[in-house]
């Protein structure tokens, strides 16, 4: 961790179809090796699938499943006397959006399918209605949180 100064946030631009930086966010957690074409072709395909299926605005789909999934809480490891303990931290707005795309995304790998537009439509459609693996990931996370409340009071 840098000692001197904060780093400087990046201004991402919004994504090209849609006009919106969730988009473009997913888009570059979905992209591998730079190939950032490929990343918009299966994002787009799912957005358009979500919106066929559910006959809704895709991105309102998306933006209910990411708020779904997005965490309040975390546990951030701490090291006093000698043990280790699990800390309750609150997670900030974008350090939740990020968690929790790269949930839905890491459950979109795990899952067994065909392509891996119809594996993240799946996860989109999950994730909306409060269901899916990243979902359950979110929910383990606030068990631990919620088991260590104790420790709460640890945080420095």
């Amino acid at each position: 961790m840098a000692r001197r100064r904060a780093a400087k946030k990046k201004v991402l631009l919004p994504d090209p179809i849609y006009q919106n930086h969730l988009i473009e966010m997913i888009t570059n957690h979905l992209m591998r090796k730079g190939k950032k074409p490929l990343a918009y072709r299966i994002c787009y395909s799912s957005m358009k699938e979500v919106g066929e299926i559910t006959q809704k605005d895709p991105v309102s789909v998306v933006e209910q499943a990411i708020r779904n999934v997005t965490p309040l809480v975390e546990v951030k490891a701490k090291r006093r006397g000698g043990a280790t303990y699990q800390v309750p931290v609150p997670v900030s707005p974008e350090r939740g959006t990020a968690l929790a795309i790269r949930w839905i995304i890491a459950s979109c790998r795990n899952r067994s399918g065909r392509t891996m537009i119809s594996k993240l439509t799946n996860e989109f459609l999950d994730a909306s209605k409060n269901m899916g693996n990243a979902i359950r990931k979110k929910d383990e996370v606030n068990r631990m949180a919620e088991a260590n409340k104790a420790f709460a009071t640890s945080r420095f």
